[in-house]
């Protein structure tokens, strides 16, 4: 028989206390834990389960253009479109074989139209990831076959796994035009050089925002919940360069570095001296910022040969070389062109005249050291002005050591080459100097001359500027004004006077020797017919750059050109950087630069030629239309003009002419008349020009039944000999082809 225990009451008692506490406890806790989660981390949990529902994607914000001074865009931003995809949603894909056929689909599709690898494609479907970017910045029409390819496999669901984010990307529609000054911008359009870099903070807009639902794949989920925020363009920066004159500066510069075969890249900068605007800043060789990690052909050719490491730092060093911006970025020895700085404080410290009297024997001595003139048999008994002319040295040492250390360092320092000019683009390079207590006599004599100190470019086009500007240290700037997208001026950039450094009277007098040597002296290279221009040559020694790497014959050739003389409104600096041609002289190579350089602007500018009448005499003239004329009257009309002609065909009445009236001839000119339309052309080979004065290359031409165009220096046709011209010889062409040919004066010397 089966006993029964009946419980204790005092057992139950404590049985249910337990269970009761048991409960709070559990109670307690749970609700301990729910106030945590939604009160003291509610809003850390809300953000994540947020994270997993909504798509958040940022809408790029397009950089605002950067324009010229008459409102030419040079750069702006165009649509793009980044090219993604979303691999969480692959990996949730249930059949095996249908995943692996999107992820085969993928790999090959966007490999064959976006041109990136396929495995690496294919390795990124498999991770673990809502969002991959494939491409950045894809055109329209890339784009478009994306969403074709997305289309023509429909059957695989492409659209859930393929998507397109649209963004920007810099375009500049004139390509190489300007291109170290506007600079370039990476894949996420941020400003890397140039213009973009140092302004990139004010063309860089608001990025915008789309906030929408998506599911668990990863994808958009159309019809619901999203929220936009739009992007806000960044300013516009207006420069105050002008397109034209920086086409003019590209184009002249780009033929003397390849006639002169120079190994350094040339450069010229174009300024208004009164204002400190930049009008053009040219380097070749540049590159195409639309493309700017390819080398140009030449330097292509440095990396053959070259491997491995040793070829990658070659491209990065090519690659970097072809973005600097060598006017601010690089230092150099002026040479001759310094010059004017030192006849500008002999003047104000009234140490000298231009009538001054001085006599050079081909060199002179200061504290043992011997410098000699260029011309070493010395050109004598001299004023000034024939000093400046003729660039001699002893007579530009002899003023420096008038000057003392510390009137010459403190005129250095007003002058502004011992800070840096505070130019609106990145990389400034500081100068390198002898400071007075370091300045000796030997010092100040090598200084006086341009040589044994550097300065950038940038520098000596502001220093000249206050030479011939009244005396008025201006700030260059190439950013005129900054505006936002409607139009709104944002920032206004005028012109900043930091200093008066020598009076209006001394200026007068250097801006009439600067003349005077462009007229009479080694500019005559330089000279522009029916215009006042003033210049100043230099040729200097890579003293540093010799010894270093043991070569010989390393120069850096310079011109500096003002106009119009009298009251200059451009300055031109002109480098050449180690020309290994037949010339090196400054005088010689870049002063035919700044004259074919002033003869397009100043017209362009609206300064009319005054010709003396012995430039008269040597203009052409105007090619007169004869078509429609009898065979006796066309005769007649190019006879009056001085002109000679060629017959071709057996007719009465001309029916074409070669050249057409577009062209200028000079006295003797051939024209080529045709009488019968079916006539057959008349041929001649053109004949070699090179090496030959005026008279006997226009006699040469009319041999051939050719014509010539004349550039240069025309001025002295006792001197002046062609060194160029535009067809080669040998060609064949027809006859009456108008040939430019080039002339200078070979005599000139300017080596410090």
């Amino acid at each position: 028989m089966a006993s029964s225990v009946k419980p204790n009451k005092s057992m139950l008692t404590r049985i249910l206390v337990v269970m009761l506490a048991m409960v709070i406890f559990t109670v307690s806790v749970t609700g301990f834990r729910l106030v945590w989660l939604m009160i003291v981390e509610g809003e850390k949990y809300q953000s994540k389960a947020a994270e997993q529902q909504l798509y958040d994607t940022m809408i790029t914000a397009p950089r605002g253009d950067i324009y010229d001074r008459e409102g030419n865009v040079l750069a702006t931003s165009a649509p793009a479109w980044n090219v993604y995809i979303t691999p969480n949603g692959i990996i949730r894909i249930e059949n095996d074989t249908k995943k692996e056929k999107v992820r085969a689909a993928i790999a090959d599709g966007l490999s064959n139209i976006l041109g990136e690898d396929r495995e690496t494609i294919y390795n990124n479907t498999i991770k673990s990831l809502y969002y991959v970017t494939v491409k950045k910045q894809v055109d329209k029409e890339v784009a478009d076959k994306v969403r074709q390819f997305i289309i023509d496999n429909s059957d695989l669901g492409l659209s859930s796994y393929i998507g397109l984010d649209e963004t920007t990307k810099r375009y500049y529609p004139n390509d190489t035009l300007a291109s170290v000054v506007l600079g370039f911008v990476g894949v996420d359009n941020q400003g890397l050089s140039g213009v973009e870099s140092y302004y990139d903070t004010e063309l860089t807009g608001i990025a915008g925002r789309v906030v929408a639902a998506k599911n668990a794949h990863g994808t958009d989920m159309p019809f619901t919940y999203e929220k936009v925020e739009e992007a806000q363009q960044g300013n516009f920066v207006g420069l105050t360069v002008d397109s034209y004159i920086q086409y003019v500066c590209e184009k002249y510069i780009a033929e003397a570095v390849d006639t002169n075969k120079v190994a350094q890249r040339g450069a010229v900068i174009a300024m208004n001296p009164k204002t400190g605007e930049i009008l053009a800043m040219a380097i070749k060789g540049d590159f195409n910022p639309n493309d700017p990690f390819t080398l140009d052909e030449v330097n292509k050719q440095k990396l053959e040969g070259l491997e491995g490491d040793e070829r990658t730092q070659m491209v990065s060093n090519l690659l970097n070389l072809q973005w600097r911006n060598k006017l601010v970025s690089d230092t150099y020895e002026p040479g001759s062109v310094f010059k004017v700085i030192t006849a500008a404080i002999a003047l104000e410290e009234g140490l000298t005249k231009p009538s001054a009297n001085y006599n050079c024997g081909g060199s002179i001595n200061i504290a043992g050291q011997t410098y000699h003139c260029h011309k070493r048999g010395g050109h004598g008994a001299q004023t000034l002005v024939d000093a400046m002319e003729n660039s001699c040295n002893p007579v530009f040492i002899t003023l420096g050591q008038l000057i003392g250390s510390n009137t010459f360092s403190k005129y250095f320092e007003a002058f502004g080459f011992t800070q840096r000019t505070g130019v609106d683009l990145p990389g400034e390079s500081s100068s390198v100097y002898h400071k007075a207590e370091n300045m000796g006599p030997t010092e100040l004599s090598s200084t006086s001359f341009g040589q044994t100190f550097k300065v950038t470019p940038i520098q000596l086009i502001t220093a000249i500027s206050a030479a011939v500007n009244g005396g008025n240290l201006v700030q260059p700037h190439i950013v005129s004004k900054i505006t936002d997208s409607e139009g709104n001026v944002v920032k206004s950039i005028g012109t900043t006077v930091k200093r008066q450094v020598i009076s209006e009277n001394t200026s007068i007098t250097i801006r009439t020797l600067m003349e005077q040597v462009v007229k009479e002296g080694g500019g005559k290279n330089g000279y522009v017919a029916g215009f006042s221009v003033g210049g100043k040559t230099g040729t200097s020694e890579k003293v540093a750059e010799m010894i270093a790497s043991g070569q010989s014959g390393l120069y850096i050739s310079s011109y500096c050109t003002v106009a119009p003389a009298n009251d200059p409104e451009i300055a031109i600096l002109v480098l050449l950087d180690e020309p290994h041609g037949d010339a090196y002289y400054g005088g010689t190579i870049c002063a035919p630069v700044g004259a074919q350089i002033l003869g397009d602007v100043l017209p362009y500018l609206g300064y009319e030629p005054q010709y003396t009448d012995a430039e008269l005499g040597k203009l052409a003239v105007n090619v007169p239309s004869i078509v429609g004329k009898t065979l006796q009257e066309a005769k007649a009309s190019l006879t009056e003009k001085g002109l000679t002609y060629k017959i071709v065909g057996n007719g009465n009445t001309v029916v074409s002419q070669l050249p057409d009236t577009s062209h200028s001839l000079y006295n003797g000119g051939v024209v080529v008349i045709y009488t019968e339309e079916k006539a057959e052309t008349a041929k001649t080979t053109v004949p070699n020009l090179l090496g030959l004065s005026l008279s006997q290359a226009n006699t040469v031409a009319a041999q051939a039944n050719v014509n010539i165009q004349l550039s240069g220096n025309t001025n002295d046709t006792s001197v002046s000999v062609s060194y160029r011209q535009s067809i080669a010889p040998g060609t064949a062409v027809d006859a009456g082809t108008v040939i430019t040919v080039y002339f200078r004066d070979n005599n000139t010397g300017d080596i410090a």
